[in-house]
């Protein structure tokens, strides 16, 4: 008999999990399925990073019983990086000189060598136009990151000092920086004083000053102005690279003093005399100013008769007074020498030049002189020989001014003055075509003007 039936079921195991049964054989299909394109895309970044796959990757795929085939990977390029070249450390540097300053303090203070400034100084260029500097003074410096590579420094109003390194040092030079003057013109009334005709008609005090001394021998500033009275004027400007820098000289004036137009130009004479003529060649300049002090008010003319204001008595005033603050400058009134400078009665502080033609001009009440002034020393006419002052008989600081003509007391306010060197005959049809064209301009800026006042 054989074996019972239950014994052969016991052998075979029931079916009663047959996905399980069946599963086991496609785990590697499925393994397979899910790492094949993990794999891929790893080697694919990889492959495109540049550099191998790990060896644990390959390892990691033969345990999973996967064959394994090594992809060919790209060889690595060198890459080229653009890498700016470094620029030079550099910087440029505006050096003014301050009062108590040297070169080698300015240098030492901004951080600069000290050797290359002394080889500046060393060329012939460099010396002179570093030599001397004052308060004010710029020194424009560049630098880089070896040194000093230029400086330069303005010696005057048209010339550069410029100083470079070149290959064998450096080398320094003066640059020409040529000025441009273009003539401007103005005219204006007086109704308060002769500044604020000159402010509202936009003429600056240096003009204004200038125009003062062109007529002070024909018009006492002090006195003589009076409201209604006006002025015309044609002067230069300078420029430089179409920059302002200041007013220049004037080039003709006309002035209406009480009625009286006087009238100036000027005029360059073949050797190099610059100066100021009527429109018939007749110097502006007298011998004598008609006033030695400038702007101040007279505060007693010339009289015989005066009473004297201290001592009460009838005493002739032999000259005039000029009013004026303690410590105004008193000019010269003309070319000569001095003949006495001390102490003197109730004149005080006092002060007498001899001029040609046996005359003498007295000043009194000074506070003090000019430093140096002395006996016999010649002075010229319009420089600073003393200042105002109250010695001696004086109520309040003022300059008394006589004027004497071989000693006997003229009134300096009306005596006529001798006349300077006219044009020479031999300029004088020049003069007269420059005179022609310069009166032109002057009636036109004084025709305008008072056209635009209506």
């Amino acid at each position: 008999m054989g074996q019972p039936d239950h014994q052969i079921r016991l052998d075979y195991k029931p079916e009663d999990k047959p996905v399980a049964r069946r599963a086991r054989p496609q785990l590697p299909w499925l393994a397979s399925a899910i790492a094949t394109p993990l794999v891929g895309g790893f080697l694919f970044l990889m492959g495109s990073g540049g550099g191998p796959a790990p060896a644990s990757s390959n390892a990691s795929l033969l345990s999973s019983g996967l064959e394994t085939h090594a992809l060919p990977l790209p060889p690595l390029e060198p890459r080229e990086v653009a890498v700016p070249a470094a620029e030079p450390v550099g910087r440029d540097l505006d050096l003014q000189v301050r009062r108590g300053d040297t070169l080698d303090q300015l240098f030492r203070k901004n951080g600069l060598d000290v050797g290359e400034l002394h080889a500046m100084l060393a060329l012939p260029e460099g010396r002179t136009g570093l030599r001397f500097v004052k308060p004010g003074d710029v020194l424009e410096v560049r630098t880089d990151d070896t040194g000093i590579t230029a400086l330069s420094r303005r010696l005057d109003e048209s010339h550069m000092l410029v100083i470079e390194r070149g290959t064998d040092g450096f080398q320094a030079r003066t640059v020409e920086d040529p000025l441009e003057h273009r003539t401007t013109q103005a005219h204006a009334v007086i109704d308060s004083s002769l500044f604020n005709a000159g402010k509202s008609a936009g003429v600056s005090d240096k003009v204004i000053l200038e125009l003062a001394a062109i007529f002070a021998w024909d018009i006492d500033f002090v006195l003589d102005i009076r409201d209604g009275d006006s002025f015309s004027v044609l002067y230069d400007q300078v420029y430089r690279d179409g920059e302002y820098l200041r007013d220049g000289e004037i080039v003709a004036a006309e002035f209406t003093n009480d009625g009286d137009t006087f009238r100036a130009l000027r005029y360059t004479t073949q050797d190099g005399q610059v100066g100021y003529y009527t429109p018939d060649g007749l110097s502006m300049r007298k011998a004598f100013l008609r006033a030695p002090v400038s702007f101040t008010r007279v505060s007693s003319e010339f009289n015989p008769h005066r009473r004297h204001p201290i001592l009460n008595t009838i005493r002739a005033h032999q000259g005039v007074d000029y009013a004026a603050p303690a410590g105004t400058p008193v000019q010269a009134a003309g070319e000569g020498k001095v003949l006495f400078a001390g102490r003197k009665g109730g004149y005080g502080n006092c002060l007498i030049l001899q001029h040609g033609n046996d005359i003498t001009t007295l000043y009194g009440h000074l506070s003090r002189f000019v430093p140096g002034l002395r006996v016999g020393q010649r002075v010229h006419q319009g420089e600073t020989i003393a200042y105002v002052g109250m010695t001696g008989l004086a109520t309040a600081p003022h300059l008394h001014y006589e004027y004497r003509v071989a000693g006997v007391h003229k009134n300096p306010r009306t005596v006529p003055l001798p006349q300077a060197d006219p044009i020479a005959p031999a300029e004088k049809t020049e003069f007269l075509a420059q005179a022609a064209s310069m009166l032109d301009r002057l009636g036109l800026v004084k025709a305008s003007q008072v056209a635009e006042l209506d």
